[in-house]
């Protein structure tokens, strides 16, 4: 595993990134920053262990091994049913299948015995260097949260948070929550007083941020393939009316986007298309498409095709307020927009993470 992730990113050129990693793939995580301390920027563990021995004793594990090799299909479903029987059996059925499909007994069951008998990464967590974010449930059935207290504790510069309800981090009702947190993690070197650090671009232009609601209950109704489907219908809405108003694509999250505009009507105008559309959509298709927006201006700094700096930030933070179908901007952004004919909504101020003061947001109405 770790020499597979070796591979992959020489191949792909990858000097210094961030590195993320769940259940199984933890230990090899952590082996891998362990032995490549310059090459990763920042670390994400989740719902993971430190060895083998944590998840299963030797008793039970031989109990596994021979339901594996007597009666394969029911022991692929007992493997995905471990982690997601309670918060997503859907998810679980599909994941015993790719079992069957991309696997056989008698290597999973080497491959069990191996691991049990080799899987031991505590020695290498003090030397972890990179910042950690450690994002584990703590009624967790199978995978302890007492391996997550370790790993926040013996990892120099770790971040333990703890989650309270059950199942994989990105499904149930906080999945999306979850995700912001990895996110928040990944840019903090990226907040206002560091942003200094890059050269600035100097150009004054309109972000706009876009996050489809229920991306990951949708995908998991649906399945990989019909979700995708649906994917592409956003995806296709979302960029012509980008080409239509001018906007420049910056970047796609797989459940939203990131725009820049030079003219703040034109991102406006975008933003209110975008939901006119969507709203269509939802009315004459089986599957609903619900968008929230928020957009911010000011002078983002540019580096490699992408935007940085506080503006972009506090841009996707607006969004992450929005609701379903919602259009929010910031007091300023709404005083460059003097004199046009749109509407507004007064949601009062608010707190937005990694910014000193409260920001007055208002709601744009773009129903007729």
């Amino acid at each position: 595993m770790v020499a597979d992730l070796e591979v992959v990113a020489d191949a792909a050129g990858l000097e210094h990134f961030d590195l993320f990693a769940s259940s199984f793939s933890v230990p090899w995580a952590i082996e891998y920053a362990a032995r490549h301390p310059d090459r990763i920027r920042r670390l994400v563990l989740a719902s993971g262990f430190v060895r083998a021995q944590d998840l299963a004793t030797r008793e039970s594990l031989d109990g596994i091994v021979g339901l594996v090799r007597t009666n394969w299909d029911i022991a692929t479903r007992v493997l995905a049913d471990n982690t997601l029987r309670e918060s997503s059996p859907a998810l679980g059925l599909r994941l015993a299948q790719q079992y069957r499909e991309n696997t056989n007994a008698d290597s999973v069951a080497k491959r069990l015995l191996d691991a049990h008998a080799s899987t031991d990464v505590g020695h290498l967590l003090a030397s972890i260097d990179a910042p950690t974010l450690i994002i584990h449930r703590i009624a967790d059935s199978f995978f302890k949260f007492s391996a997550a207290q370790e790993m926040a504790t013996l990892i120099p510069n770790a971040h333990l948070v703890a989650l309270h309800n059950n199942g994989p981090i990105s499904a149930g009702d906080d999945a999306n929550t979850n995700v912001q947190s990895i996110i928040d993690f990944l840019d903090a070197d990226r907040e206002p007083h560091d942003a200094s650090a890059r050269e600035p671009a100097g150009a004054f232009r309109t972000v706009l941020f876009t996050d489809l609601v229920g991306h990951t209950e949708m995908m998991q109704r649906l399945g990989d393939d019909r979700g995708r489907d649906v994917l592409r219908e956003h995806e296709r809405i979302t960029r012509d009316l980008l080409r239509q108003h001018g906007g420049a694509e910056v970047k796609t999250m797989g459940d939203g986007f990131m725009a820049s505009f030079a003219s703040v009507t034109k991102a406006m105008d975008c933003a209110i298309a975008l939901q006119r559309a969507f709203a269509e959509h939802t009315d004459t298709m089986p599957e609903p498409l619900h968008v929230r927006v928020g957009l911010n201006a000011g002078e983002p700094i540019e580096e490699d095709g992408d935007l940085f700096g506080s503006t972009v930030i506090m841009a996707s933070r607006i969004a992450a307020k929005a609701g379903a179908g919602e259009i929010l901007i910031p007091e300023p952004l709404r005083h460059l927009l003097t004199g046009k004919s749109y509407v507004y909504a007064d949601r009062g101020e608010t707190m937005l993470k990694g910014f000193e003061d409260a920001v007055r947001l208002y709601e744009v109405r773009w129903r007729d």
